[in-house]
């Protein structure tokens, strides 16, 4: 198995008994970017030269190290919106699409901090809105396991690179999803923690009440080992919760006698594809097998959460992205020689040739549902049914330890198939936003595969019970084998149009 295909905790131990050094696996991993994302279309940005850099730094004071962190010298990569200091942080969109910032994001100077090393900064959904990465400014992304299909969103750049062999590990952020459907779409195990767990600070809002952001690795393991390095208490952010973070690795012992798991009903419907919903009965049987006691169990109102979630993401995107007006940062429209702008026309003219389709479509939305006459018929409506959704899952809990369901309703599908028509796209969401609407932690991990594509299964837990999550999803992993499969390719050159940046633009 190549140095690309291995994961971090693997990495690690090499590391530890000095097999490899810090420059074998960025080296690997930068050979690996320059022979397929040709074809992926992971990054917007490499590192390469810095992370060569910062490899050797840890090679170099491996001796010193009084403590090494397990992540201390593993490639990863962040998504696009995840501020990082002197390096270029886009949004995958033409608004930022020069924009370097002056200070990193919490989580990812904790990574910094552990020695993680920074491959650069992968492709997104235009301000993360969107659920197939087709809406980047510079160029959709390719699934690794079918070039022809999506690899999900908005984190597909961070979900692609992962599974192709490109980043050992990424961070993502989750607001409808965005972790958990690309994670299951690539094949891999993707986290939304709970909101409040980690820091938000330097990551570009989308929804802030529904905004978080998560793992998307390999395995469980190396999950649970980036969540201990992101976790915590950061004064900077007003809704990180300040509470002591147990070692997450500890809960990964491959016990589940006796643990209760729910199915909700409302989440293996008729709109559920008949293959998918035959790989979810396996996962289930084998969890039975392990010792869960498993039962159904209803959450009625799942059924608004699409709705709901539309109405208050985009009421506070409309909120959050008026920043971007063209006077104090990011892209301003220019006129035509001889000609001037009033700065009514410069606001108008910069927001409608910075933003793309989809995210003018929610800014618009969002400031309808805000308006004077529609703000208690659908925005105060909308935060009241949330609140019913929260009180659900509260409910449930009580009877059950985890509850889980397919992560997708649907298989990847190809690109362009669906770009086109918003509402299919939004409700193939519907499993996952349930989860944002509570801010609940939920993990995605592969349990299958149909047609040669992999397909996920969600677990939910109760409020800041990421240990619970680590412990279930750990016992299926181990007593299955689709968490070491990998997509075989070697990189086809196909031809591609970009409209944007290349990789180190």
């Amino acid at each position: 198995m190549e140095l690309f295909d291995l994961s971090a905790h693997e990495l690690a131990d090499l590391l530890k008994k000095r097999e490899i050094t810090a420059i074998d696996i960025a080296g690997a991993i930068i050979k690996r970017v320059h022979q397929v994302d040709e074809d992926v279309r992971s990054y917007v940005t490499l590192n390469e030269e810095d992370a060569l850099e910062a490899a050797r730094e840890i090679d170099e004071n491996w001796s010193k190290m009084d403590a090494v962190s397990p992540l201390a010298g593993i490639p990863m990569g962040l998504k696009d919106n995840i501020c990082t200091k002197g390096v270029r942080t886009t949004c995958s969109s033409r608004m930022l699409e020069k924009f370097i910032p002056p200070y990193s994001a919490t989580v990812a100077d904790r990574l910094t901090e552990a020695g993680a090393v920074l491959m650069g900064k992968l492709n997104m959904d235009e301000f993360a809105m969107g659920s197939t990465t087709e809406s980047s400014y510079f160029f959709p992304t390719h699934n690794p396991w079918d070039l022809a299909r999506v690899p999900g969103g908005s984190s597909g750049g961070s979900a692609a690179a992962v599974a192709a062999g490109e980043a050992v590990y990424a961070l993502g952020s989750d607001t409808g999803g965005s972790i958990r459907q690309p994670a299951a779409f690539c094949g891999i195990v993707g986290m939304k923690p709970t909101n409040g767990l980690l820091s938000r600070n330097g990551v570009v809002p989308f929804a802030s009440s529904l905004d978080t952001v998560g793992p998307l690795t390999k395995d469980v393991r190396d999950c649970a080992l980036v969540l201990n390095a992101i976790s915590g208490h950061d004064p900077l952010d007003s809704v990180s919760v300040p509470m002591e973070i147990p070692d997450y690795t500890t809960f990964l012992t491959g016990d589940i006698k006796g643990k209760r798991v729910g199915i909700i009903r409302e989440m293996i419907d008729e709109g559920l594809d008949a293959g998918i919903g035959q790989v979810f009965k396996n996962a289930v049987n084998i969890l039975e097998e392990l010792g869960a006691v498993v039962e159904e169990c209803s959450l009625p109102t799942a059924v608004s959460s699409v709705p709901i979630y539309h109405i208050i993401s985009s009421a506070e995107a409309s909120s959050n992205l008026a920043r971007f007006d063209g006077v104090r940062y990011g892209y301003r429209a220019v006129p035509e020689k001889g000609k001037d702008f009033s700065l009514e026309e410069m606001y108008m003219k910069t927001r409608g040739e910075g933003f793309g389709p989809e995210v003018k479509r929610r800014i618009l939305m969002g400031t309808y549902v805000l308006s004077s006459g529609c703000y208690e018929k659908y925005y105060l409506k909308a935060t009241k049914v949330r609140t019913l959704i929260r009180e659900d899952f509260q409910r449930l809990f009580e009877q059950f330890d985890v509850l889980i369901t397919p992560t997708t309703p649907n298989l990847p599908f190809r690109l362009g198939e669906e770009v086109d028509d918003s509402l299919t796209i939004y409700n193939f969401d519907k499993y996952t936003l349930p989860v944002n609407m509570a801010g609940l932690p939920a993990i995605s991990l592969p349990c299958g595969f149909v047609e040669d594509l992999p397909v996920g299964m969600q677990i939910i837990g109760p409020a800041f019970a990421e240990g619970a999550l680590f412990q279930v999803a750990y016992a299926f992993e181990q007593n299955t084998p689709y968490h070491q499969e990998r997509p075989r390719f070697q990189g086809q050159s196909a031809a591609k149009t970009v409209k944007g940046s290349e990789i180190n633009g």
